[in-house]
């Protein structure tokens, strides 16, 4: 597996050596640097923690996050932080993207749902570890951004549009992934709803104090959920803050 998400015959150094001849970003003779930093990135931060799944750790050694950063901050892209890609929305900790990805049980033959697409990161992991994924940004110019850097990547088996992911994506449903990038009050009743059976749902839940919530739905339709640990995301906004989302 992890063979579809970038193009074969070299699309990347194509497009490191255009960006370089616009300006725009870090020519070839960086890109070794690059690897070695995801490489590092890897072993330091996820297999040393408890990030097992290879599929995951395979898809996070491969993804270039620098190219999903500003170009000002991508000689920070492979530290063990969040990022500002811009409009108040961050890009997450490497560690986070992998143990969300893991919690899914993200895995060839799944349809995954992105909800919050930001830089597109996400996406692209999703794309390496499920056969298609289908990502929703609330903010217009992050989607068409997403869209067209993950299109140039070569991930074909993408689908970005601009809505309001608390609503989901009703017609492609049922879901076996759904990773969730911003917090809600509560979950959202239609991501539960769209989770297919035995699919799981990763999503941060709360106001000031956020729980890294998953949900798993049997084949019964019964749900079974537990926390992960506390994390730290943006508020989700659009219908979460408008009453659907009220609660704690």
């Amino acid at each position: 597996m992890i063979e579809h998400g970038l193009l074969a015959g070299g699309i990347l150094l194509a497009l490191l050596l255009a960006g370089c001849a616009a300006g725009s970003g870090p020519g070839p003779l960086d890109e070794a640097e690059m690897a070695r930093r995801r490489a590092a990135m890897v072993e330091t931060q996820l297999l040393a923690r408890d990030i097992t799944d290879p599929l995951v750790l395979a898809a996070m050694g491969k993804v270039p996050r620098h190219l999903f950063v500003p170009p000002a901050l991508r000689d920070q892209a492979y530290r063990d932080s969040p990022l500002p890609i811009g409009h108040g929305q961050t890009i997450s900790q490497p560690y986070i993207v992998a143990l969300m990805t893991q919690l899914a049980r993200a895995a060839p033959g799944k349809k995954a749902l992105d909800v919050g697409t930001g830089s597109g990161y996400q996406a692209a992991i999703l794309a390496e570890t499920c056969d298609e994924v289908f990502s929703i940004e609330i903010l217009c110019d992050l989607a068409e951004a997403a869209r067209k850097r993950l299109d140039g990547l070569g991930y074909r088996n993408v689908h970005v549009r601009c809505g309001d992911g608390y609503a989901g994506w009703p017609e492609e449903a049922p879901f076996d992934v759904i990773i969730v990038a911003a917090a809600p009050p509560r979950v959202p009743e239609p991501l539960i709803e769209q989770l297919a059976p035995g699919g799981r749902l990763v999503i941060p839940v709360g106001n000031v104090h956020q729980e890294l919530v998953v949900i798993e739905k049997l084949e019964d339709g019964s749900l079974r959920q537990f926390t992960a640990g506390g994390v730290r995301f943006v508020p989700m906004t659009g219908e979460a803050v408008r009453g659907g989302g009220e609660g704690n």
